[in-house]
């Protein structure tokens, strides 16, 4: 019996992504797999159901998608959906758990077993899966846009009969992927970049962009995975104090930390803003996660003595046709570890060899990408979660 793998249409405020597109759907059905998908999944991507032709079924009843062996989702389904899954299922998709505790004690009682996309561990044989550097490649390129709209002004130098304008200056705070590609195209637009991490690595990288390192003396804070540690009061004071004498001078500054697991940090105080000029912009990409700045608020944009502070908390949905396409490549990577070939040789209708379930629990990449399985903590995401839903939890 071959393997059915469903797709839910997303549900969550301002979504636009969809899971599966056409050309992985196309690469499933080759494996034999029974891909159902819900009627309209793609719309918001401006997929039509059309577009996946004979590849995939299309469902009419979210039941068709919710009882599949696999679910495969953008974002974790509500708890009431995930009650719809069968014991011993699989979900896959972006968690999240410290901020949806609700989602992770519904996949305990389902018995279900989820792999947590922001879990992928950053090693190079996972490289093709992590979807986190995907989205936030989307992140960074359309938030320099959105900082580029915003402003009253151009952003390259022009000479013209008028006078020449001199090019404007951006900053980016935080140099992961999103903020390189935050970096490449305000540098590509024509603005003067200036960009600081608390991983100093990075500056060779930033540079390479176009774009000049600052550096805060005195706070060098590489972490684990590529990311970023946490930062001591002393470190914070003193990236504090140098950010806010470059942001004066700044007429753009976008911000992109981020600390796995856990909310945004705070950078940008309210005395910092106050500094900058009048009609400069801040485009914060850890809205999401509480913000980067304390004026920040999620999906609005407010102003502050003349300074724009917008809060999108959802970038990579503004570029849902290749934000999908990228995300629905990692997936179907993730989902190749999991499959063999059937040992029966059983085939599927279309005379395709059928692919079944073969999870290496061992797999560096599976045991990092593991929340829950069978409904029970495999992480400690998962066991901070549970603990926060249910102060009884284990």
């Amino acid at each position: 019996m071959s393997l059915k793998i469903g797709v839910p249409k997303e549900t969550a405020s301002g979504e636009t992504r969809v899971a599966v597109v056409p050309k992985v759907a196309a690469k499933l059905v080759k494996l034999g797999v029974d891909l159902h998908i819900q009627k309209g999944a793609g719309q918001a991507s401006r997929i039509p159901d059309s577009a996946f032709g004979d590849n995939a079924t299309i469902a009419s009843r979210q039941t068709d998608v919710f009882d599949a062996d696999v679910v495969l989702a953008v974002n974790v389904p509500a708890p009431t959906k995930i009650a719809k899954m069968k014991r011993g299922a699989i979900l896959i998709c972006f968690v999240q758990a410290h901020q949806n505790p609700e989602a992770v004690e519904a996949l305990q009682k389902a018995g279900v077993t989820c792999f947590a996309m922001e879990l992928i561990p950053r090693i190079t044989r996972a490289q093709s899966m992590d979807a986190l550097s995907s989205q936030a490649a989307a992140a960074g390129y359309k938030c320099a846009l959105i900082a580029a709209d915003s402003l009253p002004r151009f952003l390259p130098m022009l000479t013209t009969a008028a006078g020449t304008i001199r090019p404007a200056k951006v900053l980016v705070i935080g140099a992961g992927v999103a903020g390189l590609q935050a970096i490449a195209t305000a540098n590509r637009l024509g603005a003067k970049v200036f960009a600081y991490d608390v991983r100093t690595d990075t500056k060779e990288q930033v540079e390479s962009l176009g774009a000049e390192f600052l550096i805060a003396e005195g706070v060098k804070a590489e972490g684990e995975g590529g990311y970023a540690r946490e930062l001591t009061d002393e470190e914070k004071q003193k990236q504090q104090d140098m950010l806010a004498d470059n942001m004066t001078d700044a007429d753009a500054v976008i911000t992109t930390a981020a600390v796995p697991g856990k909310p945004a940090p705070k950078i940008i105080s309210e005395a910092m803003v106050d500094g900058m000029k009048p009609g400069s912009v801040l485009v914060d990409l850890g809205a999401s996660g509480g913000g980067n700045c304390e004026l920040t608020e999620p999906d609005k944009t407010v102003t502050r003595n003349n300074v724009t502070i917008i809060g999108p908390s959802n970038v990579p949905a503004m570029l849902a046709e290749h934000a999908s396409e990228m995300y629905a490549q990692n997936l179907s990577n993730l989902l190749s570890l999991m499959l063999r070939e059937s040992e029966d040789q059983s085939t599927s209708a279309k005379g395709i060899k059928i692919h079944e379930l073969a999870i290496d629990w061992d797999d560096a990449v599976i045991d990092g990408a593991v929340l829950m399985r069978d409904g029970e903590a495999a992480s400690d995401a998962a066991r901070n979660a549970l603990s926060n839903s249910d102060p009884n939890s284990s």
